[in-house]
């Protein structure tokens, strides 16, 4: 009976949330290494197809580095990287498209094994990223050119939430047209909090293989679970956010100044994350608010 009733005050703890964000969008990036552990993968789909049936919006973003590396070894094509930024020629953008659509695919596959509905949004059937080229600065102040990389300039705002709105899950890879109808190559933190922003979502998730944001990144005891946008900048100054957190949290930020409402920073590793963070009081992350 104690068990019982331990599991019915879940649920009605669970209730308020539910309440407050039905009908509402929230935008889960998922990253490359989310598709080395299947199980993690089930367990994480899983999530998202509750969160649909108690009346969320979800949308997933994903990207898929790993296997594009390994398809690019598979082809005998040494990948280049310029300033963390993968080099995107056309030989390689076709490996990209490849990769990206085969993951889209199996995450749509997985949706409806698990009794969901979801639609796979990419190029090659119902395109909702528009994008332009980007450059970087060079060393001497230069534009220095990419290839097919790119950024979200706009989205097929219509597409995405009739999507939702007939029950289905959209599933979208990190690739984008541009004004001619090539292909771009997009970051998927980018690409999430840029749909995220453009709604704008409720949420922006973003499933990481560590708990969020942490003063010391090798003390789990040190993660912070909440913070605002100034302190974020704070952090960033001083250090405590660098590497590739600093592009994660920056994309973050923007979604915020549009009118994303909060942005979560979790582990996609821990059994459920998804709906502890969303769904209950304490979350299991860091949150960021303006």
């Amino acid at each position: 009976m104690d068990d019982a009733i331990r599991k019915a005050s879940v649920l009605v703890e669970a209730l308020g949330w539910i309440r407050q964000f039905r009908d509402r969008y929230v935008v889960v990036k998922v990253g490359g290494s989310t598709f080395e552990d299947p199980a993690a993968v089930r367990q994480f789909l899983l999530d998202i197809v509750f969160m649909e049936a108690v009346g969320m919006r979800p949308i997933i973003v994903h990207g898929g580095g790993k296997a594009i590396n390994r398809a690019m070894a598979d082809s005998g094509i040494e990948p280049r990287f310029i300033q963390g930024r993968r080099y995107t020629d056309d030989a390689t953008m076709d490996i990209v498209a490849r990769t990206l659509t085969e993951n889209c695919d199996s995450l749509v596959d997985e949706i409806l094994s698990l009794g969901g509905r979801a639609i796979g949004l990419h190029p090659q059937s119902q395109n909702v990223l528009l994008g332009e080229r980007i450059t970087i600065p060079g060393d001497n102040g230069e534009p220095v050119d990419l290839g097919r990389v790119g950024h979200v300039s706009s989205i097929n705002r219509d597409t995405l939430t009739t999507t939702c709105r007939s029950g289905a899950i959209p599933v979208i890879p990190s690739l984008a047209l541009d004004k001619d109808g090539g292909l771009l190559n997009i970051n998927a933190d980018t690409a999430a909090a840029d749909v995220a922003r453009l709604l704008p979502a409720e949420k922006l998730v973003f499933i990481s293989d560590v708990p969020g944001i942490m003063r010391d990144r090798n003390n789990a005891g040190t993660l912070i679970s909440h913070l605002s946008t100034e302190e974020v900048n704070g952090l960033i100054a001083s250090g405590v956010i660098d590497s590739g957190m600093v592009p994660k949290v920056e994309a973050a930020l923007a979604a915020l100044e549009a009118g994303c409402r909060k942005v979560h920073i979790i582990d996609g590793r821990i059994p459920h994350a998804i709906l502890l963070e969303v769904y209950f009081d304490k979350g299991i992350g860091t949150e960021i608010v303006r």
